[in-house]
């Protein structure tokens, strides 16, 4: 099953998270099959805090993909800051 989560990446004390469609039996930070956005929880200023590639996601999940519980409250938040 394809699986729409969240990936860490960053320093130290200075997270940064890829979100990627993934097989659920891969590592969390192990092979995607695609990269569809970012999600930045420490940004300030002018610094995006989420992109999403909402037409990929609808795509993936149309296929039977499964978003995690943060994806979807980011895909909310992407939606609504597009519309």
């Amino acid at each position: 099953m394809v699986k729409i989560r969240l990936t860490r990446g960053g320093a130290k004390k200075r997270p940064f998270y890829h979100i990627i469609a993934t097989d659920h039996r891969n590592k969390r930070d192990g092979r995607s099959l695609e990269r569809l956005g970012f999600y930045n929880p420490v940004a300030k200023g002018n610094e995006k805090r989420v992109e999403l590639n909402v037409e990929r996601v609808k795509h993936w999940v149309s296929q039977g993909a499964q978003l995690s519980d943060k994806v979807g409250t980011l895909l909310k938040e992407a939606s609504k800051a597009s519309a």
